[in-house]
Parts: structure tokens; C-alpha cells; sequence
């Protein structure tokens, strides 16, 4: 019987932290976005904190992938943040809205959840200097864009994590869907898809970034990531790139992709080195 009574109640406990570590869904946008999109104009972030005595910190804001039609908000969206949570990262899940041919819609969203976290630094527990974003597939476009088209300093990322991520505009090498669905009647303009070609617009701003991907990704190819890579590289950005040699394209934070380990030990010990560059910086 006492062990029963200490299982149940290790089970509550375990779901009380549970409820502690994921909020509801929060509007990001109090007073209603500024840019109307057409259609859902509500974005939302959950928060995921990490308990007191882990916490790093840090912040990231996870934007899904979906192609800018939809959100995979499991996969690449709560699994990521429940797992920085876990290890000691506020983990901010970003609902965005899909532009819609919009353009400007996705980016206004994500920079305004970077601007939320640091304006609630206090009260989550976290340190304005260390907070970044994360972003898979289209949501890695997104996470890049705001990422090299800075416009102020509340918005800027501190660090970046990509996955799979859609970079570049030209066509045969970008997802093709992503940059069509994101401009809309305009993704023939030429002005705007070198807008939107991400790896153009790398600079000493843009903050240092970990990429992550397949070899055998044939939905958004690795060329979108090498070239990131070079442009960060190109401009003396810390970066890091790893290619898998399988997996595909899509994988996020399932458990069931073969290297899903890996992933887990390479992002955490980025993470760390990247909470110690911040540290030493402020001696």
C-alpha cells in the first residue's frame, strides 16, 4: 500500500511540475497586430519554463515549420521548447501568423515575441542578452530572416538555431512552395526575392548560428544551409553545421529520427558554449 501511495504521489508531482513548466497559449499581440493578413490575425506564444534551479538564463523563440501554409506545432515547436525547459532554457513556442501573401506578417510576429521575452526578462527569469530563436524549415526562413534583416536591437536575436532550414529565394534551390506562399502575387518580383534570400544579407550583425540537417533532404536542399554557412563564415560569424547522413527532410525533435540523440547532445553543448561566451563577455 505504501508503495502505491508513493507512486500516485510522485505522479502527481510529476503533473503539478507539468503544469507549472506549459502555460496556455498567450496573444502576443495585446492590442491586435498592426498588419492585417486577410484572414487569422491572432498570433500566440506558450512559454515553457525551466525550474529555478536550472535555469541558464536563456530564452528561445521556436517558430514551427509548415511551408507558410501551416504550422507543425508538435514536432518542431512544443518537443523543442519542452526540451530546452528541460534543460534549463525558457523554451517560447511562436504561433505565427501565415502571411497570406503578406509578406511582412511572419517577421512581425517573430520579432515581437523576441521583443515580449525581453520584456518580460524579469519576471521569466530571464537574461535579455541571451535570447535566441530557432526555426525549422520555413520557420528556419523565418528564424533567418529575422535574423539578418535586423531593425532594432529589442529584436534581435542572440543566437540562432536552424533546422532544415529554407535560406535563399533562387529558384531549383529554394523550397519553391515556402517563397511562393510567403509572397504571394508578388514572389515573381525580383526586387523582393533578393529580399528574401537570406544568405544575402549576412553581416556583422547577424548573431552566431547553429544549422542542422540532412545529407539526403530532398524537400529543401542542403545547398539553402551550405550557403548559409559560407555567409556566415564569409562575414566571421561563429557557426556551426552539421549534415546527417540521412533522415530527410522534416524530423524535428521526434525521437523516432536516427540521430535524434545526437542532435540533442550537439544543440546542448552549443548551447552551453554559447551561455559561456555570454558570461565571459560581460567580465
Amino acid at each position: 500500500m505504501k508503495r502505491i501511495f508513493t507512486i500516485l504521489l510522485s505522479s502527481a508531482i510529476s503533473l503539478s511540475m507539468m503544469s507549472l513548466l506549459a502555460q496556455n497559449p498567450v496573444k502576443l499581440w495585446q492590442n491586435g497586430p498592426a498588419t492585417d493578413n486577410g484572414h487569422d490575425n491572432e498570433a500566440t506564444i506558450t512559454v515553457f519554463h525551466p525550474a529555478d534551479s536550472i535555469n541558464t538564463g536563456m530564452a528561445v523563440v521556436v517558430c514551427p515549420g509548415g511551408g507558410y501554409t501551416h504550422l507543425a506545432m508538435d514536432h518542431e515547436g512544443m518537443q523543442v521548447a519542452k526540451w530546452l525547459a528541460d534543460n534549463g532554457i525558457t523554451g517560447v513556442v511562436l504561433k505565427y501568423r501565415l502571411p497570406h501573401g503578406n509578406y511582412t506578417i511572419p517577421a512581425e510576429d517573430a520579432r515581437e515575441a523576441l521583443r515580449t521575452v525581453r520584456r518580460n526578462a524579469d519576471k521569466w527569469k530571464v537574461n535579455p542578452a541571451k535570447v535566441g530563436i530557432a526555426g525549422s524549415s520555413a520557420g528556419g526562413h523565418l528564424a533567418s530572416t529575422v535574423s539578418t534583416h535586423i531593425t532594432d536591437a529589442e529584436s534581435r536575436p542572440d543566437f540562432s538555431i536552424l533546422f532544415y532550414p529554407v535560406v535563399t529565394s533562387e529558384s531549383g534551390i529554394t523550397h519553391q512552395g515556402s517563397i511562393d506562399n510567403l509572397l504571394g502575387d508578388k514572389s515573381k518580383d525580383a526586387a523582393l526575392l533578393a529580399e528574401y534570400a537570406n544568405e544575402q544579407h549576412v553581416d556583422a550583425n547577424t548573431p552566431p548560428t547553429i544549422i542542422l540537417l540532412s545529407d539526403n533532404d530532398r524537400a529543401v536542399l542542403p545547398e539553402n544551409s551550405i550557403r548559409y554557412y559560407r555567409a556566415l563564415k564569409e562575414n566571421k560569424i561563429p557557426a556551426s553545421m552539421y549534415i546527417f547522413p540521412e533522415g530527410g527532410h522534416g524530423w524535428g525533435f521526434r525521437p523516432t529520427f536516427k540521430y535524434h540523440e545526437v542532435v540533442k547532445t550537439l544543440l546542448h553543448e552549443w548551447l552551453k558554449d554559447r551561455n559561456k561566451t555570454t558570461e565571459e563577455a560581460k567580465k
